[in-house]
C-alpha cells in the first residue's frame, strides 16, 4: 500500500482503489470550482483527468481559485493544474487542451468512448448548454456547476436535479436554454439554494470573456470557500457514482 493511497485504500478498499485507477473524468472549466474538483479527483486515485480552460490566471481569481498565486498570473490555467496535479500524484494520466468548448467540441466529448464522466464547470451559458445537452443526448455522464458567486452559505449547497433547483439565476437561465432546444433537465446539478447577494451599484463589475465569442457579461461577488465547495461536491459524486458502476 503506497502512501499517497493508504488513507483512501482503508476506505474504499483495493477493488475501490482499481477502479477509480482505471476511470477517465474530463473537467470543462478550471477556475475556482473546476480546480478543486480536479485536484479532489487526483487526490481520489482517479487514474486520467482531462482538463479543458481557455483562460489564463488572473489576480481577480486570487482570491478562491487554487491555480491562483502570484507567481502564476498570466500562466495558462491547463498548465498550472496540470503541474500541480503532477506533484500531487506523478502517476496521474493527465491530458491537457488549452481550448475553447463549442458545439463541435461538446460533441466531440459526448461520444468519446475513454471518458467515463463529464464535470461541467464553464461559466458561458452557449458553452454549458452544448455540453450538457451533448452528453444527455449521447447518453455520456455528467454533472453540472450552477451559480457560486453572491453566496456566503456553506450548508445551503446541495445536488439536485436541472428541474428541481431553488434561488438560482443561472440554473433558470440554463432551464430557458435547455427547453428551447427540448433537452432533457433529468440530469445533476450541484446548486445553492441560498439567496443570492446583489452587488451594490457602486461595486458591479463588467467583464469582457476572453473566449473567442466574448462578450460583456457581469460579474458576481465571491468568497474563498464557495466555489471550492462546489468542486468538492461535484467530485464527491462523480466518485460515488464512479464505485457503483
Amino acid at each position: 500500500m503506497s502512501g499517497s493511497c493508504a488513507r483512501t485504500e482503508i476506505l474504499l478498499g483495493q477493488q475501490g482503489l482499481a477502479r477509480l485507477a482505471e476511470s477517465h473524468v474530463l473537467i470543462a472549466g478550471l477556475g475556482g470550482v473546476g480546480g478543486a474538483c480536479a485536484e479532489a479527483l487526483c487526490r481520489a486515485g482517479v487514474g486520467t483527468l482531462t482538463l479543458i480552460d481557455f483562460d489564463k490566471v488572473e489576480k481577480t481569481d486570487l482570491n478562491r481559485q487554487l491555480v491562483a498565486l502570484n507567481s502564476t498570473l498570466g500562466l495558462p490555467k491547463v498548465d498550472v493544474l496540470t503541474d500541480r496535479l503532477h506533484d500531487i500524484n506523478p502517476d496521474t494520466i493527465i491530458i491537457k487542451r488549452n481550448e475553447f468548448i463549442d458545439r463541435g467540441k461538446a460533441q466531440e466529448i459526448s461520444i468519446d468512448e475513454e471518458l467515463d464522466f463529464v464535470a461541467d464547470c464553464i461559466d458561458a451559458i452557449t458553452c454549458k448548454t452544448a455540453l450538457i445537452d451533448s452528453c444527455n443526448k449521447s447518453g455520456k455522464e455528467i454533472i453540472s456547476s450552477m451559480g457560486a458567486g453572491g453566496r456566503l452559505d456553506p450548508t445551503k449547497v446541495k445536488i439536485s436535479h436541472m428541474d428541481k433547483t431553488e434561488n438560482c439565476a443561472l440554473a433558470r437561465e440554463m432551464r430557458k436554454q435547455l427547453r428551447r432546444i427540448k433537452a432533457s433537465l433529468k440530469f445533476p446539478v450541484v446548486h445553492s439554494t441560498e439567496l443570492q447577494i446583489k452587488a451594490l451599484p457602486h461595486q458591479e463589475i463588467t467583464a469582457i470573456d476572453t473566449a473567442p465569442t466574448g462578450r460583456p457579461r457581469a460579474v458576481n461577488g465571491a468568497i474563498s470557500y464557495m466555489p471550492n465547495i462546489f468542486g468538492l461536491i461535484m467530485a464527491g459524486h462523480i466518485i460515488q457514482t464512479l464505485l457503483k458502476s
